[in-house]
């Protein structure tokens, strides 16, 4: 059946439409922090449909929720009055630490920064963006545009000027040798020097953990370091928490506060977790600059009642059960757990991430070269042996990305330790 379904897959769908697994998988029912596929086969979730699945598969407040509304009304758009939609972003606004906040809901995180763009853009009437090498923002057009990572960057055409800025990757690169310090210092020396050769952009965007790109992320304080500079010049900062909102990362409910010295950001675009599946996106900026705009805009499907139900659950779910700590406590203990394997294992570089966003990296052993074969046996050999992750990196770079939902319990963070030592000894 699974591989009828892949040749019917394969005959409609687009070659670049990337599949996991030599023989794709289907997954046909979730629960907690498990699957299963149309075989059969249980599998534990380390990847949660990429960091979306936040709080749990199939969560029971989630479901009601979603079913309840559905019983009563879908979707309306956001040209009339919405109290699910209100009430989320009243939550959002006020868990946001943006003074003044206003709140607007895509169905993405792509469109939630392609939104971000076309504020920043507006309110500083320039299409210049700085970016951060190794980065990710999303499929659309002007995403791509701005997107640091080749991999994921299909076209060299884009409706902005992009000026990409180090940072994002601490371990590699010209300034991996300097201690925190002096590697803060040193990339605001260089978006320093880039500032003086360019008229001034809109706004500078940042993942403050980078996703895609293998779970980097720079010193604490970096961006604290950056918003000084471009705070001076009227340049917008725009945090991309997609992948780190929601307290993913454990110490931080935004990815953002371990930068906060310089105060916050200008502009906050969040998805993923919010909607535990649904799909939700939005922005969340100062009032002066979500209300630059001398149009009208509308939102058909973001926002709508159903979308907003879950949310509006989730985020309830989330904070009272202390998701963000749980990611703490077990994201700490899966991490040590994983750095005392890689010590045994020559091909891990290096274990690294916050909570419960962890990246192994992988390289020819003695090496920095990347070794894109071997993330690709450790992810069958997980999968054999029960337990499914992700993949990602950007420039050589080869990762097993490790993102579970956020209730993920003690006994079930060392039963996925141990099938991934499995599988890492396996190479």
């Amino acid at each position: 059946m699974t591989r009828d379904l892949y040749a019917r897959h394969r005959a409609v769908l687009p070659d670049w439409l990337a599949l996991y697994y030599e023989d794709p998988l289907e997954i046909t029912h979730g629960e907690g922090r498990h699957v299963w596929d149309a075989a059969g086969n249980k599998y534990l979730d380390f990847f949660g449909g990429i960091l979306t699945t936040m709080t749990a598969h199939a969560l029971p407040e989630v479901t009601k929720a979603v079913a309840e509304q559905a019983g009563r009304i879908v979707h309306s758009s956001t040209l009339y009055l919405n109290r699910p939609m209100v009430e989320l972003a009243e939550r959002v606004a006020q868990l946001s630490g943006i003074p003044d906040a206003r709140v607007f809901f895509t169905t993405s995180g792509t469109e939630a920064n392609d939104t971000a763009l076309l504020l920043a853009t507006s309110h500083r009437r320039s299409n210049a963006i700085l970016a951060m090498r190794n980065s990710y923002h999303g499929r659309s057009f002007s995403a791509v545009g701005i997107t640091g990572n080749r991999g994921w960057s299909p076209t060299s055409l884009s409706p902005l000027q992009t000026l990409y800025v180090h940072g994002g990757v601490r371990t590699r690169g010209p300034y991996a040798h300097l201690d925190d310090r002096d590697f803060i210092d040193a990339c605001v020396a260089d978006l320093e020097d880039l500032l003086g050769h360019t008229r001034a952009p809109a706004a500078l965007i940042a993942e403050p953990v980078q996703g895609v790109g293998g779970f980097t992320s720079p010193p604490d304080g970096l961006y604290a370091a950056f918003r000084e500079v471009l705070h001076e010049r009227g340049i917008l900062w725009i945090s991309d928490e997609v992948q780190t909102g929601w307290g993913r990362t454990g110490e931080h409910f935004w990815g953002w506060q371990a930068h906060g010295r310089s105060g916050p950001p200008d502009i906050v675009t969040f998805a993923k977790g919010i909607g535990n599946g649904m799909s939700i996106g939005g922005v969340v900026a100062r009032a002066e600059i979500m209300n630059c705009l001398d149009a009208n805009s509308i939102s058909t499907f973001g926002g709508t009642q159903v979308t907003m139900a879950a949310g509006l659950a989730n985020l309830a779910y989330l904070l009272e059960h202390d998701l963000q700590g749980n990611a703490r406590r077990v994201g700490g203990l899966l991490i040590e757990r994983l750095r005392a394997v890689a010590a045994q294992v020559p091909h891990v570089r290096e274990v690294r991430g916050r909570g419960l966003m962890i990246g192994v990296e992988l390289t020819r052993p003695g090496t920095d070269e990347a070794a894109p074969e071997a993330a690709t046996t450790v992810l069958e050999e997980a999968r054999a042996g029960g337990l499914l992750v992700g993949k990602g990196g950007g420039h050589s770079t080869s990762v097993l990305r490790i993102a579970p939902p956020m209730s993920l319990t003690v006994a079930e963070a060392e039963e996925g330790a141990a099938i991934l030592e499995r599988a890492l000894r396996s190479i």
